[in-house]
């Protein structure tokens, strides 16, 4: 199914821009931080929220960046912290900032600074936090290593605890924190997809040959994650079977470039790309579907319904994000610094 969008626009944005994250430690609203990406003018932190009782989008902060912002990533246990990956004159940089408790007035206060993450000597590409609750540490990958950081925003301070190399492997590009293991993560590179153990610092497993632009890990099912590829849409995988995909979702005409699960409804999947659509997917995942000597063919994609094609968009699509205060609304970011707000309860009775 396909049709026009008639979600909420915000339309603060004045520049191009990439991120947006749900505040997942706002409990009493649906929040979100969104981030532009200007080359030329000063850059700009939304913070977005949903009038209680009303269909409006309001900024509750708008803060000043230094610097365009490549990655951008909410604290899940304080509501005021964040994270960045930004260009800076050397190259890239990561930082954690505090949002200040004013937040809200007309002209909001400038953003602190609490520490920088600056052991990186390759190209930053993403800040992961620990999913589920309050951790103390936190995650950042460049081009060549995966580090793992002891935080302690209260004492301003970040240590390096341990470092993973790359080694003869493709350059680095994103990844994704599994929430069932937290000594468990999984790192892009340009050609594929390979799973660390934090303990050691190595390689356990890998998904070969290819071209992910994202990954997802299922937060109600363990073992299930979904990628995003540039030509295959979205596939999920189980982790203990990672010779096949267990459902190939393809619905994109272009480059699809974010997958994210629900985080309530485990079969509910967004993907979006550069295509300008976001797909919403019912993607139901059976114990008879784990099956490592079949690999997924014409009758998988068939059994897979696309629920809606949200599709009046003008540009490209890199960020989407479910709110966790509700699980049936989520916000996409288009490239023309475009925010909308969607629901999905016209489809939750398909669920």
């Amino acid at each position: 199914m396909q049709g026009g969008s008639s979600g909420i626009v915000y339309g603060g944005l004045k520049y191009q821009a990439r991120c947006i994250a749900d505040v997942r430690a706002d409990a009493g609203s649906t929040t979100f931080l969104a981030g532009t990406l200007s080359l030329k003018e000063e850059n700009e932190v939304h913070l977005i929220r949903l009038l209680p009782g009303e269909n409006e989008l309001v900024c509750d902060g708008l803060f000043y960046h230094p610097n365009e912002i490549w990655d951008l990533k909410s604290c899940p246990f304080d509501h005021r912290l964040f994270s960045t990956v930004y260009t800076s004159g050397e190259g890239y940089g990561a930082s954690i900032w505090k949002i200040p408790e004013l937040y809200g007035q007309s002209n909001s206060p400038q953003l602190e600074e609490l520490f920088k993450l600056d052991e990186h000597m390759a190209k930053i590409r993403c800040v992961l936090w620990w999913p589920l609750g309050k951790h103390d540490k936190l995650i950042s990958i460049d081009d060549r290593n995966i580090f793992l950081w002891n935080i302690d925003p209260s004492n301003k301070s970040a240590k390096v605890i341990s470092q993973g190399s790359a080694d003869m492997l493709p350059n680095l590009r994103g990844g994704a924190w599994d929430p069932h293991n937290h000594n468990a993560v999984a790192a892009i590179t340009e050609s594929s997809l390979h799973f660390w153990d934090l303990r050691s610092m190595k390689r356990s497993n890998a998904i070969e040959h290819a071209h992910i632009r994202d990954v997802d890990y299922n937060p109600k099912k363990q073992n299930i994650i979904a990628t995003a590829e540039d030509e295959l849409g979205i596939r999920l995988w189980d982790l203990r079977m990672l010779k096949h995909p267990l459902k190939d979702l393809p619905g994109h005409s272009h480059w699809t470039w974010a997958a994210r699960h629900n985080p309530e409804y485990d079969e509910l999947i967004l993907s979006a790309g550069t295509d300008s659509a976001v797909n919403l997917w019912l993607a139901e995942v059976r114990t008879d579907d784990s099956r490592p000597e079949s690999p997924s063919g014409s009758l998988n994609r068939q059994e897979e319904p696309l629920l809606h094609s949200y599709t009046d968009y003008e540009d490209s699509i890199y960020g989407i994000a479910w709110s966790s205060h509700d699980p049936s609304l989520f916000a996409s970011l288009s490239y023309d610094g475009r925010v909308v707000l969607e629901s999905v309860k016209p489809y939750l009775q398909r669920k």
